[in-house]
């Protein structure tokens, strides 16, 4: 299975010249104006070259995108923020969603309705002005789309609600075929399990709906300890999550933050261990929760408070620009004291490790229930999640990805074999069959043979549609 189709040829004016005819939007081929601003990713060790980017206005656009591909036996690649990017795309046809970012609040119905290229920022905004809340996640600028189909664990809310994709009510979305399917559980039942969880395998969403939550104000923020302290923070951690209630959220990161100046002044270029909180209960019970966690050590900066839901931005913190980096993420099947001391040994004080983020978020609780209209998600019944990030140039790949591998590599004998679909890296795109395991995969293997038997949606974490 090849990812790049680099042997395909250019695509000249008039050979686009019909799609130009039928699309309102724009046709971009390489070396016109927008192109480049059209092929940006949030990644900048990434870059997308595709053959082609349609610019979509419209739902007939985005079928008439994919007839042309199909037709010329071209892969589409769906491009919102471009926060998770599996190669560059040579050959392919790119729709480029994010102005097609409507958003719809339903406050009697408690749900939103938006289109393909919505963000985050765009609908917790939306939504708050009902006094609800999605199941949103960590950055506001990563698309909805993309990260609800990649399963979605939402670091505010979804210990106690679910992933994400748990709470979609309808996919509108174009098929390989071309054709718009309005997708829900009574009309397609096998797409729309698969779509929930397989990530960008079956087609382009043009809108997705699902619920939202009464939600107004969360007692949240980050407890930044010194990095010196890290061994006892992480055991302290370790100890006082399992006991909490499912409304309280919280996964700790081991922090080398470099010199910006947009960082607060006690954080910059500096080595921290952060704990994050997000409880949705009363300020007082919050205040009295996380008080062990506040004794274990003097903290560098404390931003936990009481907060509207608007700003639960802030309790990760997390870059908005685009910058350079490379990251790959594992669940693991359990954490105890050696696991602990493993990961104190990889990032610690005294590890030499220069990643710029290793993260260990607790899950459990909804994350381990199977919802009522059953999903694709994979990572049920495990506990925690580890990402490693690695922040530098494309020029130094090869030693960053060591960095990250010494860490994800180091925690083996903790590591369960499902992963999460939006924390996988490029080179593992070849592996969705173990990602998913076997029964899931042949099941989303049947659903690929259905809707894409010639694999057009291949420029991802492939389902294909021979097993």
């Amino acid at each position: 299975m090849t990812f790049s189709d680099s042997s395909l040829p250019p695509l000249s004016p008039q050979g686009v010249a019909p799609l130009v005819a039928a699309v309102a939007g724009s046709v971009l081929l390489p070396g016109d104006a927008g192109y480049d601003d059209e092929r940006a990713v949030f990644n900048l060790n990434h870059e997308l070259v595709p053959a082609l980017i349609v610019v979509p206005k419209s739902v007939a656009d985005v079928q008439a995108a994919v007839r042309f591909a199909a037709s010329r036996h071209r892969p589409v690649l769906v491009h919102t923020t471009g926060h998770q990017v599996v190669g560059p795309a040579r050959g392919a046809v790119v729709i480029a969603t994010r102005r097609m970012n409507d958003v719809l609040v339903d406050a009697v119905g408690r749900t939103a309705r938006v289109g393909g290229g919505a963000m985050w920022s765009d609908v917790v905004g939306e939504a708050a002005k009902a006094g609800l809340a999605p199941l949103n996640g960590s950055n506001p600028t990563v698309g909805v789309v993309g990260y609800t189909l990649g399963g979605g664990a939402s670091p505010t809310l979804g210990r106690s609600l679910g992933y994400a994709a748990d709470h979609v009510r309808s996919v509108d979305v174009v098929t390989a075929d071309g054709e718009l399917r309005q997708v829900d559980a009574e009309s397609e039942p096998e797409l729309f399990w698969a779509l929930r969880g397989g990530k960008g395998n079956f087609g382009v969403v043009t809108a997705l709906e699902f619920d939202l939550f009464p939600v107004r104000r969360l007692y949240g923020g980050g407890i930044y300890f010194p990095g010196e302290r890290m061994a006892d923070v992480l055991r302290a951690w370790a100890t006082w999550h399992p006991g909490t209630p499912e409304t309280m959220v919280s996964s700790l990161a081991v922090l080398r933050l470099p010199p910006l100046p947009a960082l607060p002044d006690p954080l910059r270029g500096a080595y921290v261990v952060h704990v994050r909180i997000a409880y949705n209960g009363p300020v007082e019970k919050g205040e009295r929760m996380i008080a062990p966690l506040r004794a274990v050590a003097p903290a560098v900066l404390d931003t936990v408070r009481d907060m509207p839901y608007t700003e639960v931005a802030s309790i990760h913190n997390e870059p908005i620009e685009p910058f350079p980096y490379f990251e790959r993420g594992i669940m693991l099947r359990e954490f105890p004291p050696s696991a602990q001391e493993k990961l104190i040994e990889l990032v610690g004080p005294d590890s030499g490790s220069t990643l710029m983020v290793a993260e260990l978020r607790a899950l459990g609780g909804a994350w381990d229930r199977e919802p009522p209209v059953p999903n694709a998600v994979a990572t049920r019944g495990l506990p925690y999640s580890l990402l490693a990030v690695a922040g530098g140039p494309a020029s130094a790949e090869q030693r960053l990805k060591d960095s990250i591998a010494e860490v994800l590599d180091g925690l083996e004998p903790w590591r369960g074999e499902r992963r999460l679909v939006n924390n996988l890296a490029p080179e593992e795109a070849g592996d969705a069959a173990a990602i998913y395991g076997p029964g899931r995969y042949e099941r989303l293997t049947s659903v690929k043979k259905s809707y894409d038997p010639t694999n057009l949606f291949r420029l991802n974490h492939n389902v294909a549609p021979t097993a």
